[in-house]
């Protein structure tokens, strides 16, 4: 059972091959470290995060997959830490059976190449271009979901570190429309209701479905009001409101703010 005060329970994991880990030193432990970093970005009180830190094998996607379900995630975040293959992704997504979204995110802007000319060996410098070659295997991920009809999102950046991916509130709501959930209809409606209402009281209910810029311009300036009205203000300020209305326009607006003033 979901808990009550969670209105979203994400699935967070990254991607490797378990080839690489005694190949070169530390890079597995720095990934990790990037999933924890992201992870930490999902720190919201409406968001329970599943994370299952690097998935770097088929056994594991499969094994993936089944816990995502036994969770009951309602989507998934795939990190892509490194290059890895499709085949350590696909099973964790046909199995878990939610919208997947994959983060292709850098560490960084760019390799600092003069450190990394420096390293002057070949296997510690392919182990740092491990860690920066995330963007590798997106389209390979990207063709396979597509092979295989699994609909993606995907969001591309730097890391945190350069403040390339922001904080998950500010994505909550991106999200709630991606999923269309009970909270995001909710909000839809409320929002569908409160413009009605003002479009009626600012007699304009019988333009509801026409294009701002084809209304008259009396009649945008009137929509103006009740776009500011729609935020709630404490205080309505209005900088010469009349300003370009004929003389009949200007007694309809002058009646409509003593309406909305009383």
């Amino acid at each position: 059972m979901k808990s009550e005060s969670h209105h979203l329970r994400i699935g967070l994991f990254g991607i490797g091959l378990e080839a690489y880990w005694p190949q070169f030193e530390g890079l597995k432990d720095r990934l990790e470290g990037y999933i924890q970093q992201v992870a930490g970005r999902f720190d919201h009180k409406n968001v329970e995060v599943v994370n299952l830190g690097l998935i770097d094998s088929t056994e594991k996607a499969f094994e993936a997959g089944h816990a995502f379900r036994r969770a009951d995630v309602d989507m998934i975040f795939l990190h892509v830490t490194t290059y890895a293959l499709s085949s350590t992704v696909l099973p964790v997504v046909q199995r878990a059976k939610v919208p997947i979204i994959i983060l292709n995110l850098q560490p960084t802007a760019a390799i600092d190449y003069q450190s990394f000319n420096r390293l002057g060996n070949l296997t510690k410098m392919t182990g740092e271009w491990l860690a920066y070659c995330a963007a590798c295997p997106v389209p390979e991920i990207a063709n396979a979901f597509n092979r295989a009809r699994i609909d993606a999102r995907r969001r591309a950046g730097q890391r945190l570190l350069a403040h390339g991916i922001d904080t998950v509130g500010n994505y909550l709501d991106w999200w709630r429309t991606f999923l269309q959930t009970s909270a995001f209809r909710a909000d839809e409606e409320r929002i569908a209701a409160t413009a009605h209402r003002l479009l009626d009281v600012m007699g304009l209910s019988h333009r509801a479905t026409e294009l701002a810029r084809n209304l008259p311009y009396g009649e945008q300036r009137r929509l103006e009001i009740a776009r500011a009205l729609a935020t709630s203000p404490r205080v309505l300020l209005l900088d010469e409101p009349a300003a370009g209305m004929n003389t009949r326009e200007k007694a309809e607006l002058m009646t409509l703010i003593k309406k909305i003033r009383d």
